[in-house]
């Protein structure tokens, strides 16, 4: 038999083979189909020495995309480069790079302590005509399937993937999009492809290298932000969630939202930013707290102006405000409409949203508050444990001017360096105004004149500091002429009416006198 003979002969074979095979399925009754795969399946195990584990793309009741099956395809992605032929290509990171990965119905091998085995992708079409406003995710089934060797199950089941999910999460922190998110209104949850925030590419440039601080105090803080982000298994250990939680609190203009986009991007976090005032209760604040990704920073801005989260008790206007809403129901009820609308969120509901049972819902997260007034805050909010670390932003010094001069003019030293360091030593100035000041308004400003901008606006506020001291000082010797006058002035009326009195007994005595009427020993 020639080899053209033996090939026509081998795929009538595999036709007829084919053609049994749709018969059987077309024609078979499913039930004993499915025993007969069944007892199939069972017999070619005996003699196939592979075990086959499948990871589809969507599981559970809702069809939500796994996130082992997203492990597994950054995992991939070094060995398909390397291995596979055909790749699929996708944009991260601002489009500034590609991830490659497998593309359907390829195989790549890999090695794992010297035992090898094979990763192979494929998809499923779905054969049903069905028809639908909204696309449906499990339409299309994808899954990577795993073979090796029967006698390295207890290696691969064990060690191996769990190798595979922690390179592959690591993957995808390092390709990752960073995002800044803010929540959405509750009434915006539902509907296809709703969610509880939204969010936009996190392109702030700050990072602590430009951020205008004391040398030391940003090293502490760093040093802080490392040891967190690489502390799981510590916070395991003392039997913590992972979290960590920061009070930066100063004057407007010295940094605080500058700081948070700084540590966001040392640590390479996302960032979520949440508005108090959109949530309308505990509950809603909670959900919100479960829908956060973990490697991120949720921050609360000028937390004390968000909502009452004092803990003062209510005043006596509003207690009797509230008796009379309670007493008289209609106006309860026409009141009714505008509360509707404020936030019910208290201040037991963000206690425990910080570091309560729902806070450990996911690892890896810091919590930020910012706030000018730091002494308006409830001492519970920011006591150690929940605010684990206050951070000052104060006025700037001259170690924070010199790294503006260098990010504003790249100077490193000038000849009017002295003056400004004696200028800043003496009044008080935001990083916000001195960054102002550098900053050059023309292309013929050059450093001289921004540095001689800036040494007239600190003698300007040299000056008005020392005017409003001075003023301070009237007021205050004013306000206490006035207090003396005042006190004289009352202690001269109380002396005219005890002398009035004094006349007054006086006067009655002469008249009795004069009538003839004069008491003596008692007796008239």
């Amino acid at each position: 038999m020639t080899a053209f003979e033996m090939w026509s002969h081998l795929g009538s074979v595999m036709a007829g083979l084919m053609f049994a095979w749709a018969m059987f399925k077309q024609y078979f009754p499913p039930h004993l189909r499915m025993q007969f795969e069944a007892y199939a399946h069972k017999t070619i195990g005996y003699v196939y020495p592979y075990i086959q584990i499948k990871f589809p793309e969507f599981a559970g009741e809702r069809l939500e995309r796994c996130e082992v099956f997203a492990a597994i395809q950054n995992y991939l992605t070094r060995s398909a480069s390397a291995k596979a032929k055909r790749l699929k290509a996708e944009s991260v990171k601002n489009s500034k790079s590609l991830v490659l990965s497998m593309d359907e119905n390829e195989e790549v091998a890999d090695e794992f302590e010297g035992v090898k085995l094979w990763w192979s992708s494929s998809m499923v079409v779905s054969q049903k005509p069905t028809f639908s406003w909204f696309p449906s995710a499990a339409d299309d089934k994808r899954f990577y399937k795993l073979t090796f060797h029967r006698s390295h199950r207890d290696l691969i089941m064990g060690s191996y993937i769990e190798h595979v999910l922690e390179k592959g999460k690591a993957v995808a922190a390092d390709n990752r999009q960073r995002k800044l998110f803010t929540n959405n209104p509750s009434s915006n949850w539902g509907g296809y492809k709703a969610s509880k925030w939204s969010h936009v590419v996190f392109k702030h440039p700050s990072t602590f290298n430009t951020l205008a601080m004391e040398p030391s105090k940003k090293r502490e803080i760093m040093n802080d932000l490392l040891k967190f982000q690489r502390g799981k298994e510590y916070y395991e250990r003392i039997g913590k969630a992972w979290k960590r939680g920061y009070l930066l609190h100063g004057p407007p203009g010295t940094g605080k939202s500058t700081m948070i986009a700084a540590m966001a991007n040392y640590l390479n976090y996302d960032v979520y930013d949440l508005e108090l005032t959109t949530v309308k209760d505990n509950t809603e604040l909670r959900k919100l707290l479960i829908d956060t990704s973990e490697k991120s920073i949720i921050v609360i801005e000028d937390i004390d102006c968000s909502l009452d989260l004092t803990g003062q008790r209510k005043t006596k206007k509003q207690e009797k405000e509230d008796d009379e809403e309670k007493a008289d129901p209609v106006k309860k009820m026409a009141k009714g409409g505008e509360e509707s609308k404020e936030s019910k969120v208290t201040l037991s509901g963000l206690l425990n949203f910080i570091d309560g049972l729902w806070s450990a819902c996911a690892g890896e997260r810091i919590i930020v508050f910012t706030t000018n007034f730091v002494e308006k805050l409830d001492p519970a909010l920011i006591r150690r444990g929940r605010m684990d670390k206050h951070i000052k932003m104060s006025y700037c010094c001259f170690e924070s001017f010199k790294v503006l001069a260098r990010n504003y003019l790249g100077v490193e030293s000038h000849l009017l360096f002295t003056r400004v360091r004696q200028l800043l030593e003496e009044t008080e100035m935001t990083p916000a105004d001195v960054a102002e000041n550098l900053m050059p308004k023309s292309d013929d400003e050059n450093e001289d004149a921004c540095l001689e901008g800036l040494i007239e606006a600190l003698e300007k506020a040299k000056e008005d500091a020392r005017k409003k001291l001075e003023e301070e000082k009237a007021a205050a010797v004013e306000a206490e002429a006035t207090a003396a006058r005042a006190m004289a002035e009352e202690e001269g009326k109380q002396t005219s009416s005890e002398g009035e009195q004094e006349k007054g007994s006086k006067g009655s005595a002469k008249e009795v006198k004069e009538n003839g009427v004069v008491k003596e020993n008692g007796v008239l």
